[in-house]
This record gives structure tokens, sequence and C-alpha cells, in this order.
């Protein structure tokens, strides 16, 4: 379901492993991303939208990026609260997807990892 040289992967991979002991897991075919077990992040898309990350957003933010085009209830995850982020519906900016990212992370990391997280001078 993806190719290690998708357009986008590369710079998702690279944010997304910097955080505390991050990793990636190939799961339904389409790699996650996990704090521990947990999973923060999945690079993922639709027939539609094929390129995009779904991330779980602080619940305040989530009906105001759903106002945004960009972003959308993804098949299976948005009952849940994700979101996902279409990366060819504009250009991408990475500081932005760093900061969905650290949010989504967050929510499914140990204390003891989200305090190297803001050991690091990462904390938002």
């Amino acid at each position: 379901m993806y190719s290690d040289d998708d357009p986008y992967l590369a710079d998702l991979r690279k944010i997304a492993l910097e955080f505390p002991e991050s990793h990636e897991v190939e799961a339904w075919g389409r790699p996650t991303f996990r704090a521990g077990k947990k999973i923060f992040a999945t690079f993922a898309g639709t027939d539609e939208r094929p390129y995009g990350v779904i991330f779980k957003p602080d619940s305040d933010d989530r009906l105001a990026l759903l106002d945004d085009d960009r972003f959308y209830a993804p098949p299976y995850w948005g009952p849940g609260g994700w979101v996902a982020l279409d990366f060819e519906t504009a250009t991408v900016d990475w500081e932005e997807v760093r900061e969905l990212l650290d949010a989504s992370y967050r929510q499914v990391a140990l204390k003891r990892m989200v305090r190297v997280l803001e050991a690091e001078g990462s904390g938002g």
C-alpha cells in the first residue's frame, strides 16, 4: 500500500522519529509511528487523497482543523477523534506537521517520554 520512495514519506519519517523513543512499525500495509506501543501517527491516504498523515489532535483543536480543506476525518480512525492532513491539497508546512505530531505524541507517550521531550526544548 506504500513505497519507501512515496512523496512526503521521508520528511514525515524524519519528523516522527525525532520524538523520544519513537519508532516505526508497519501495520495495515502502512507505516505507523509509535511512542512505545501506541500509535501517534500513520502515513496513509485514500484513493482520492493518496498522501497524508493521520494523527490525533487535541480535542479542542479538532473541529477547527476539520473546517480547513486540508484536513478530513479518515475512514475507520475519524470516529475515534483522529484527523488526517492531506499533503497534496496545499504546500506542506512541515513545522505545522511537527506541531500536530507533537500534540498527538503527547496523548499516548509515557510521562517519562514527555519529560525527555520537554527537556530537549521541544515542549510546546
